[in-house]
């Protein structure tokens, strides 16, 4: 057995995807590492929150030890949902003009969960090819059928749709808004179109990256458009921009109920620690008005994936702040890393499997903390390293 273990890391280290844990210190928008300060441009706090002191001590002094609850011990079915569920699930349903919303103990934990949940064997689920992980994962655990269409080609989606809707009770389109390792967007305006064309389809949109920095009030690329009554489950996290833990879905109050009563990974978790929530919701409330912060981020964005969208191809179009740059093979996607870090910028190969072969990356994760200066930076450095290649 010991051989069959190591044979596999032995292929992993041969093909330059292996992989080890770091502990890292931070400190605001740094990251202590080998010897010294990085620029973190690894991290998915895209407004800076988890960073920011000042709003962890407003959230300190208003904190009590009656309210300083660490763990809930217990699930929520049981004895474990505390009222600041209540206060923030009713808080995300007054922001999103939702029935209703339910929050999760993770992103995964809402992906994993809500379509098993809500597919049997007479569903269908159609998943763009580039989705997450978690999605992948509920997909494999649901008893649904599962096509998966090719990264936005929604001619080819309405071509499955054509021929197999009616051999199925319900039918779910699967996508993220904005994907996270090309940076690119669904075009959910055009989704919604698709599935208004039939009775049985229903639209689930994962805005786990799009949530805090787009739309007016950093509710995601639903808000942006106008159509967040038009999807059906519409999946948030608070992992990311938000600085915490947790997710959400935003449903109807039917739909709710019925996650409740079915969804496995709800009904047999510990709940999450009131405190956590305490915080969530804080930080919700004001995240909620940081424009600017979404501005700038937006500016600094638009500054690094135009020439970057340049030398990667038609393919790997970004237009938000997570910015890939494409390097194709595993070891040269590592070189650069370690050059760019030499630089001062805290930036990581992405690898197969976590994106198709041929495709190593560096992912750029920019966020709100980031100056200017700091994005034009960069910007030379990568370009220099991709003339010296």
């Amino acid at each position: 057995m010991k051989n069959i273990f190591q044979n596999q890391l032995s292929t992993i280290i041969h093909n330059g995807n292996y992989r080890t844990l770091s502990t890292l210190v931070h400190k605001k928008n740094k990251i202590y590492y080998e010897d010294r300060w990085l620029l973190n441009l690894s991290s998915n706090d895209y407004l800076g929150l988890a960073s920011n002191i000042e709003l962890r001590n407003e959230f300190l002094e208003g904190l009590t030890a009656e309210h300083f609850i660490a763990g809930s011990s217990s699930s929520r079915l049981l004895t474990g949902n505390y009222d600041v569920y209540n206060r923030l699930e009713s808080r995300l349903a007054e922001l999103y003009e939702s029935e209703s919303a339910l929050v999760f103990n993770s992103g995964y934990h809402a992906n994993i969960g809500i379509l098993p949940a809500v597919t049997t064997r007479k569903s269908l689920i159609l998943a763009d090819k580039l989705v997450h992980a978690s999605l992948i994962d509920g997909i494999r655990l649901s008893d649904a059928q599962c096509i998966r269409y090719r990264h936005n080609d929604y001619a080819q989606l309405e071509q499955i749709l054509d021929t197999k809707t009616s051999h199925f009770d319900i039918v779910i389109i699967v996508t993220e808004s904005i994907f996270s390792m090309d940076g690119d967007e669904a075009e959910l305006n055009r989704l919604v179109e698709i599935k208004n064309n039939y009775q049985n389809v229903m639209l689930y949109v994962d805005e786990a990256h799009a949530v805090g920095v787009r739309g007016k009030q950093g509710l995601g690329c639903c808000e942006e458009r106008g159509i967040i009554s038009k999807i059906d489950f519409l999946v948030g996290t608070f992992g990311k921009a938000f600085a915490s833990m947790g997710a959400y879905v935003i449903c109807t109050r039917r739909c709710r109920d019925f996650l409740i009563n079915t969804m496995r990974t709800l009904i047999f978790t510990t709940a999450l620690p009131p405190v956590n929530l305490e915080w969530t919701l804080f930080i919700l409330n004001k995240a909620i008005l940081m424009s600017d912060k979404r501005m700038h981020l937006h500016k600094i964005s638009q500054i690094l994936y135009t020439p970057l969208n340049r030398l990667n191809g038609e393919q790997h179009q970004s237009c938000s702040h997570i910015v890939p740059y494409i390097v194709g093979a595993s070891e040269r996607a590592s070189h650069l890393a370690k050059e760019i870090q030499k630089a001062g910028f805290y930036v990581l190969p992405i690898r197969p499997p976590t994106v198709p072969l041929g495709t190593a990356r560096l992912r750029i994760s920019l966020t709100a903390d980031c100056s200017l200066q700091d994005t034009k930076e960069l910007l030379s450095i990568i370009m220099k390293e991709d003339k010296s290649e």
